[in-house]
């Protein structure tokens, strides 16, 4: 017979473990039915909850923060600096003034809707920032083929704005439970701690990239554990000397995710599967903490702001932070729309409830609201809009099989898979007639559902995937002949 803990512990997580193995074995059918799959996760969790007493808001906090890191090392990991230059700018914009106007423009319709202007500017700082996993699971896993400015501005918007509502909320938070008003400090202290949490994320990005690149461990698996290792470092350091940890993340991963790696592919796959993880896990855990006899007092007022923020604040502060940056109609439209809200309002939506702020648990069950409506109206209309708008752009389609090399050491050459166009010079021509450079050359060709060894007298045909290996030195002249590589 177990001890009371331990048997409650067992219980727990034979629940959680339960609940992530029937989601994710759901998730195709609620994927054709248009329902979002975090839907699925939410809704388990509350059935569970209703056999459950778990209202540990604390344990939630903590779990959630782990998942928030775990979501964003691995935006991080996937975005190149190249694209980052490219929208820099407006990202920038967005995921700090966005944020503000979104905060000051919910808040006063909260104002509206019956909260104290304090508690209004609060659940206006929750609700603020868009939500990095479901903005890269809906660009990234949807099939979407989106022009790529418009794709990475919302990427990395999601990815850096994270903590513009972490250090509002905290300050708001703050000042609620205290009752003194909002200083300057704050102005000051935004783009401080976004200023640390940066530059402590690229040094502590580029000292694992340079650890990743000189050791040489036994077991592949050991690879992901030391990325992690990288990310939860950079945020415990950079938290602890004032500074956001959050985007202390991001940057870090950003910086080993462009650098050299071994077990490249292994070690996104992984961390996509702990993405998925985080996310799976902080749905469950909003399940689990709502009552659903609380959540009928609010429901009026809960609706009322969801559709708000969906049809007017993330709209409006869009239009005005991309004014400056020559987006178009369309373009700016569809990113007002694609703001989607996921994990982060759940987990600060938690910051007044440990802090015993007023009207904390009322704006918790309309953080409820807001998460549910927003998966809904954005969430599962974004392949609607896309077609509705014309942003999406023709694109090849993905190969049935994939080819990778896995090593523990950086090695000087690469593979690179290329999509056969009836428009290229090498379409219609055997291999042995490309002037490829020397030391490179077709490994393998997808055709359909087949796979055709790269010999000399294989002609390649209008669409075929052709498997590339050549020199870095040589992958411009390689493109000249096979055109844009595939991603």
């Amino acid at each position: 017979m177990l001890p009371p803990e331990p048997a409650a512990t067992a219980v727990l997580m034979a629940t959680f473990g339960t609940l992530m193995a029937v989601s994710v074995l759901c998730s195709r059918a609620t994927e054709r039915l248009g329902v979002p799959i975090v839907l699925l996760f939410l809704l388990l969790g509350m059935l569970a909850g209703a056999g459950l007493d778990f209202h540990d808001h604390r344990f939630a906090f903590r779990i959630g923060t782990a998942a928030l890191v775990l979501i964003l090392l691995d935006g991080g990991l996937n975005t190149s600096l190249a694209s980052i230059r490219k929208v820099a700018g407006p990202a920038s914009v967005l995921a700090t003034l966005g944020v503000a106007a979104t905060t000051l423009l919910v808040a006063l319709a909260a104002r509206a809707a019956g909260f104290g202007w304090r508690e209004a500017f609060l659940l206006g700082a929750v609700v603020s920032s868009t939500d990095a996993a479901a903005v890269f699971a809906v660009l990234r896993g949807s099939r979407l083929n989106l022009s790529k400015r418009i794709g990475l501005t919302l990427e990395l918007e999601s990815g850096v704005n994270d903590p513009m509502a972490v250090i509002l909320t905290a300050a708001i938070t703050q000042s609620v439970v205290d009752g003194t008003p909002i200083g300057l400090g704050l102005a000051l202290q935004v783009p401080l701690q976004l200023a640390i949490g940066s530059i402590a994320g690229v040094l502590v990005g580029r000292l694992g990239a340079a650890v990743l690149r000189r050791v040489h461990l036994r077991a592949a698996g050991l690879y992901p554990v030391l990325t992690l290792g990288i990310g939860l470092l950079a945020f415990g350091l950079t938290t602890l000397v004032g500074g956001s940890g959050f985007l202390a993340v991001y940057a870090a991963a950003v910086m080993v995710g462009n650098s050299e790696l071994p077990y490249r592919s292994g070690l996104t796959r992984i961390h996509d599967a702990l993405a998925w993880l985080g996310q799976i896990s902080m749905f469950l855990m909003l399940g689990l903490l709502v009552v659903p006899a609380d959540l009928l007092d609010v429901a009026g007022t809960g609706l009322a702001l969801a559709l708000f923020i969906a049809f007017v604040a993330r709209p409006v502060a869009t239009a005005l932070c991309l004014a400056p940056f020559r987006y178009t109609l369309r373009e700016t439209a569809y990113i007002g729309w694609v703001g989607l809200r996921g994990a982060v309002p759940i987990v600060l939506a938690t910051f007044p409830v440990m802090a015993g702020a007023p009207e904390a648990d009322r704006i918790f069950n309309v953080v409820f609201f807001v998460v549910v409506v927003n998966a809904l109206v954005p969430g599962a209309t974004v392949r609607w809009i896309t077609s509705l708008l014309r942003l999406d752009v023709a694109e090849p389609p993905q190969p049935a099989a994939v080819l990778e090399i896995n090593s523990s050491r950086v090695l000087k050459g690469e593979i690179t898979s290329f999509y056969v166009d009836e428009t290229l010079a090498v379409c219609g021509t055997p291999l042995s007639a490309i002037p490829f450079p020397q030391g490179a050359a077709v490994v393998l060709v997808v055709r359909g559902e087949e796979l055709l060894a790269a010999r000399g007298g294989t002609v390649l045909a209008p669409g075929d995937h052709a498997y590339v290996f050549c020199r870095p030195e040589d992958r411009p002249y390689v493109q000249l002949l096979f055109g844009r590589p595939e991603s």
